[in-house]
C-alpha cells in the first residue's frame, strides 16, 4: 500500500523510489562511459541498431565480421593504438560500448513502465509531469550527441578517438540530467528548505555551480585529448617542465590546430592548464563558502550538512585528480580516471544540495 502524500511530502514514496533509481542508473551511464572511453571501447561498435544492436554477435563468425569492421572503420585507432589485438582482446572492448549501450536502454525500460503505471494511478502531478517531460528530452539528447559523437570518431583516418568536443557536448548533457533530476527528487522528497533569507550565500552558490559545470567540461577535453599525458606531475611545472615548453612553441598556431588537436601538444598543454588552474579556483572557492556557510546565524541542520559534504566531496575530488595526473604515464589509468569522473558527479549534487537549501519558493504541490 503506498504512502499517503502530504503536504511536507507531496508525491508519493513508490514514485520517490523509482526517482531515486533513474538517478543512480544516469550515475552509472556516466561512470560506464568514463570506462568505455578510457579502455577505448568507444568505436568498437561501428553501427547504431536500436533493436537488433541489443543482441551481440553470437558465434565466431560474428565475432570476426564485427571486428573486421573495427579495424576499417576504426583504423587510425586499430593501427596506431591496437595493431596486435587479438579477437578476445576486442571481445574486451566491445563488452564495454554494448554494456554502455546496453544500459542506457535498460533506462528507458526502468523509465517508461513505472511512469505508465503512476501516471493511471494519477499519482504524478502536473508540475512533475512538466519535468519529466524534460528528463525525456535531455535523455534524448545525450543519445543522439552519443550517436553523433561516436561517428566523429569512425571512418576518419585522421583522428585516433571520438571528437573531444562532440564527446564534452556529450558529457555536458548527460551532467545536466544527473543535475536536473536530482534537483527533481530533492523537489519530491525533501521538506520546505530553511534557509531561503540567504540571498548572498544563495547567489554564491549559484556562481559556484557556473565553476564548477566549466571544470567538468574541462575535464571531457582533458579525457577526449589524453592532455594528462603530456605532464603527468604535480604541481604545474616539475619535472622538465614539458607544459612551459608546450604553450611556449606558438609559432604558426591558428584556428586549425584546434580543430585538428591531436598533434598540437599546445592545445593539449592549455587544456591541462586551465583544468588545472580551475581546480584550484573550484578549491577555494568551496573552502570559502563552507566557512560563510558556518559562519552564518540560524543556519538549519541540512544547510550544515550539506556544507560538511560538500566540502569533503570537493577535498576528495582534488585528491583523485592529482593521483589521476600522477599516473597518466603512457596511459590515463582507468581507475582514478573513473573514480575521478564519478566524484565530480557526487560533487555536483553535494553542491545542488546546499544551494537547494536556500530556495526562497515553496515546493510543489
Amino acid at each position: 500500500m503506498s504512502t499517503p502524500v502530504s503536504e511536507s511530502n507531496p508525491v508519493q514514496k513508490s514514485v520517490r523510489i523509482w526517482l531515486l533509481a533513474g538517478l543512480i542508473m544516469v550515475f552509472f551511464q556516466v561512470v560506464i562511459g568514463g570506462v568505455t572511453r578510457l579502455t577505448d571501447s568507444g568505436l568498437s561498435i561501428t553501427e547504431w541498431a536500436v533493436i537488433q544492436g541489443t543482441i551481440p554477435p553470437l558465434n565466431d563468425e560474428a565475432w570476426q565480421q564485427a571486428f573486421d569492421q573495427y579495424k576499417e572503420a576504426a583504423r587510425k585507432q586499430y593501427e596506431s593504438l591496437h595493431a596486435d589485438m587479438t579477437l578476445s582482446e576486442f571481445k574486451v572492448i566491445f563488452f564495454w560500448e554494448y554494456f554502455h549501450r546496453l544500459w542506457a536502454r535498460l533506462m528507458g525500460l526502468v523509465f517508461l513502465f513505472p511512469f505508465l503505471y503512476f501516471w493511471s494511478r494519477k499519482w504524478l502531478p502536473r508540475w512533475l509531469m512538466r519535468r519529466l517531460g524534460v528528463v525525456i528530452l535531455l535523455a534524448v539528447l545525450a543519445a543522439a550527441f552519443g550517436m553523433i559523437m561516436v561517428a566523429s570518431g569512425l571512418n576518419d583516418d585522421s583522428r585516433t578517438w571520438v571528437s573531444a568536443y562532440k564527446l564534452i557536448i556529450h558529457l555536458g548533457i548527460a551532467t545536466a540530467l544527473f543535475g536536473y533530476l536530482f534537483w527533481t527528487l530533492l523537489l519530491a522528497s525533501q521538506p520546505p528548505p530553511e534557509d531561503g533569507a540567504a540571498a548572498g550565500l544563495r547567489r554564491f552558490g549559484w556562481g559556484l555551480a557556473a565553476v564548477l559545470i566549466v571544470q567538468i567540461l574541462f575535464g571531457g577535453l582533458m579525457a577526449g585529448m589524453r592532455a594528462g599525458l603530456l605532464h603527468p606531475y604535480f604541481p604545474f611545472f616539475v619535472e622538465g617542465g614539458r607544459l612551459l615548453d608546450a604553450l611556449s612553441s606558438t609559432s604558426g598556431l591558428g584556428f586549425d590546430h584546434f580543430i585538428d588537436y591531436e598533434p598540437s601538444t599546445f592545445v593539449k598543454a592549455l587544456v591541462q592548464v586551465l583544468h588545472r588552474a580551475t581546480a584550484y579556483l573550484l578549491a577555494g572557492l568551496v573552502v570559502w563558502f563552507f566557512i560563510r556557510i558556518r559562519r552564518s546565524a540560524d543556519r538549519s541542520s541540512r544547510l550544515l550538512a550539506g556544507s560538511w559534504w560538500l566540502f569533503g566531496a570537493v577535498a576528495l575530488q582534488f585528491l583523485l585528480g592529482v593521483l589521476t595526473v600522477v599516473n597518466s604515464i603512457g596511459r590515463i589509468p582507468i581507475f582514478y580516471g573513473v573514480v575521478h569522473q564519478a566524484g565530480a558527479l557526487l560533487l555536483l549534487i553535494a553542491l545542488l544540495f546546499v544551494n537547494f537549501q536556500f530556495r526562497n519558493k515553496p515546493l510543489p504541490s
